[in-house]
């Protein structure tokens, strides 16, 4: 059974930073894993995703571009996002999921839909105040 466990989430200031993880069991590993997040009376939106090599291809959301980083330890089956000059309008519930399919992040965008995962965790709430 997959499972996808996020933590690192809670409340910061304006212009802090935040480490998200995101531990994986269940799956191989060799996945392409994203981070997605979702406000109040918000759709679910990408934030980023990385390929399933570490070390390797990502990509990221132009509202979080510069901001925040998303790597990943494959000996530790664990996904994290780095997210630094936290501000307001990045508060919101942060998912993290898997895509088993075992696919590439080349030739097309297809890992910035949520519909594209197959896998996701509960979510960690995350609150930057003004």
């Amino acid at each position: 059974q997959v499972q996808l466990v996020e933590s690192g989430g809670g409340l910061v200031q304006a212009g802090g930073s935040l480490r998200l993880s995101c531990a994986a069991s269940g799956l191989t590993f060799s996945s392409v894993m994203g981070w997605f997040r979702q406000a109040p009376g918000k759709e679910r939106e990408f934030v980023a995703a990385i390929s399933r090599w570490s070390g390797g291809s990502a990509g990221y959301a132009d509202s979080v571009k510069g901001r925040f980083t998303i790597s990943r330890d494959n000996a530790k089956n664990t996904v994290y996002l780095q997210m630094n000059t936290l501000k307001p309008e990045d508060t919101a519930v942060y998912y993290c999921a898997a895509d088993r399919r075992g696919r590439g992040m080349g030739g097309s965008t297809w890992w910035v839909y949520s519909g594209e995962y197959d896998s996701w965790g509960q979510g960690t709430q995350v609150t930057v105040s003004a």
